[in-house]
């Protein structure tokens, strides 16, 4: 059997040990191809993403890293950047990858590797990592958070990962604040941006160098060693998302939280999400902690959730 695999929620009951699975990770950067086993990476290879990074020139180069280690896997779980549904994906960032409207992902590398293959959003497969592996365990209303170049997340809900016919499953980082460091379009409300203008690490770069700073980790590192400035911005960063957070928890009822990416690990920017939840009202503030799993989240993701989608397929469940 090749090809897509079903995108429907998967139970959560244990998991047998069964054979490895291959798993892919495709980012604008890089790729990584690894074989993961009962949420363990046994072995993994990494390769530059092609430019320009067409469906094309992306697809041949995860098959060429993926081949060597398809033959000791039972099923192939990729972790994409864009809108992934049912198998297809759709770029939300064009300029990183063009011609990405609509290509059918998990039925060409599916094909290509010989085994059935199922695909996710790059930061759902993270959060269906961390919740059956990682920080979300024990958990059945549960979100994770990256905070890193961008802002994007995944949720789970009643034990299931949310998943949207349109791909736009958890899209934290398109939902909108007040604009203070990017000119908003104005509104009933006010002027607004998106998140990801006022709360990521690039925007967090933008201010580090307005205020001379080589980048936002010295703006992050400046802030923890007391520079009144530099902490001020960093704050509002982490108010930005603690109040999507708090709106997160009001609406679904997520009663836990895992920062991940490059800004959401560091200690202080979880400890400033968390002073600026006290804010609000305590029902509305989940507990937030940091992801267990690191840079691996998305291929162990992807991994059980291909294992999981080859176990219903096989038992008739599509």
């Amino acid at each position: 059997m090749t090809g897509p695999l079903t995108d429907r929620p998967a139970d959560t009951s244990p998991l047998p040990a069964l054979a490895p699975v291959l798993a892919l990770d495709i980012g604008g950067t890089s790729m990584r191809a690894a074989l993961v086993q009962g949420g363990r990476v046994l072995e993994r290879v990494e390769a530059r993403t092609p430019r320009p990074a067409t469906p094309e020139a992306v697809i041949a180069a995860a098959l060429e890293l993926a081949r060597p280690l398809a033959a000791r896997a039972e099923a192939v779980g990729v972790a994409c950047a864009g809108a992934v549904a049912r198998g297809r994906v759709t770029a939300t960032a064009a300029h990183t990858f063009p011609g990405w409207v609509d290509i059918p992902l998990a039925e060409r590398l599916g094909a290509g590797l010989g085994r059935p293959c199922a695909a996710l959003n790059d930061a759902r497969a993270a959060a269906w990592g961390e919740f059956a592996a990682g920080a979300g365990v024990g958990t059945t209303e549960f979100m994770f958070v990256t905070v890193s170049t961008g802002v994007g997340a995944g949720l789970v809900l009643g034990g299931q990962l949310h998943l949207a016919g349109n791909g736009l499953d958890a899209e934290l980082g398109f939902v909108s604040v007040p604009a203070r460091w990017h000119a908003g379009a104005p509104t009933p409300a006010g002027a607004l941006a998106p998140l990801e203008f006022e709360s990521s690490g690039t925007a967090l770069n933008a201010r580090a160098a307005a205020l001379g700073f080589a980048d936002a980790r010295a703006l992050c590192d400046a802030a923890d060693a007391g520079d009144a400035a530099a902490d001020a911005e960093y704050r509002h960063s982490a108010a930005g998302l603690a109040w999507k957070i708090a709106d997160i928890a009001a609406l679904l009822g997520v009663t836990r939280v895992a920062l991940g990416g490059s800004v959401g690990l560091r200690p202080g920017y979880r400890s400033r999400v968390q002073e600026a939840l006290a804010a609000f009202p305590e029902r509305y503030r989940p507990e937030v902690v940091h992801a267990a799993l690191g840079a691996d989240a998305g291929l162990i993701g992807a991994a059980l959730w291909a294992q999981r989608s080859a176990q219903r397929a096989a038992a008739g469940m599509v």
